[in-house]
């Protein structure tokens, strides 16, 4: 009976885990860029009262007898799925369609990734994150500058003056992981590289990488989908609400055992 108090609690611990990240997913069902997350779980270690295998006569083997003790929060998995894309009337505005990060250059020197592309100019001319953040290669746009055009393939162009041609202003590169799922959250709509995530490797849109392609005007909206988070927070609601039963329950016999010597 002791066991079950302990092993109940692991698993409401665990769902109250489980309801956080889910709020978390639905605040961010709105931002920008955002990647949702799933938590995973896993069993916890097992009293083995006859070890499986174990010999129980010259002809026999038992197949064990095993308690398990509980559940426990193992991981955060970033879920990489395509989120909508939106129509947007800044010309700065950059989505990707597949698989790709963008790059950008925190304070600190570090490199962090995004799929945000809601760039602007700073007062050099450098198209930057909303937090100021510089795009990696640096692309600096000329003040008297034209239209810009952003083509698919991430070459940046702007008509200047005197000039019948666009000129070529920069080419803008994604990064790629061996396990995006394994991407570290910042905040701030960044992303980092991990151990479990391997290093970046980087290439132009919709090259040889796999990589996908820009699209401007655009923005990439949030890929929670909010009936899904619904159902998965009435899931673990009743989860939580059955480990609850079972503490109270083997309250109830630890209790009845305690009044037999009354």
């Amino acid at each position: 009976m002791i066991r079950a108090l302990y092993t109940a609690a692991s698993g409401m611990s665990a769902q109250q885990m489980n309801l956080d990240t889910i709020a978390n997913n639905l605040a961010n069902s709105s931002t920008t860029g955002f990647r949702q997350l799933r938590l995973q779980f896993q069993d916890m270690v097992y009293q083995n009262l006859i070890t499986p295998g174990a010999a129980q006569s010259q002809s026999t083997v038992s197949a064990g007898l095993q308690i398990g003790l509980g559940t426990k929060p193992v991981a955060t998995e970033v879920i990489m799925t395509q989120g909508p894309l939106n129509e947007t009337d800044n010309q700065y505005d950059v989505a990707i369609s597949g698989a790709g990060f963008f790059q950008v250059q925190r304070p600190d020197g570090t490199i962090a990734y995004t799929r945000a592309g809601q760039f602007h100019l700073n007062n050099q001319g450098t198209i930057v994150t909303t937090e100021g953040d510089p795009l990696l290669p640096n692309i600096t746009i000329p003040p008297n500058a034209g239209a810009i055009t952003i083509t698919p393939y991430g070459v940046v162009n702007a008509t200047l003056p005197g000039q019948q041609n666009p000129s070529q202003l920069g080419q803008i590169q994604l990064a790629t992981f061996p396990n995006p799922g394994g991407l570290e959250s910042m905040g701030s709509n960044l992303l980092q590289a991990t151990l479990s995530s391997g290093d970046p490797v980087l290439g132009n849109p919709g090259g040889s990488e796999g990589l996908g392609t820009l699209q401007q005007n655009y923005l990439e909206n949030s890929n929670v989908d909010v009936v899904t988070e619904f159902v998965q927070m009435v899931l673990a609601q009743r989860a939580y609400e059955s480990n609850s039963k079972v503490i109270k329950a083997a309250d109830d016999m630890y209790s009845q055992v305690n009044n037999m010597t009354r």
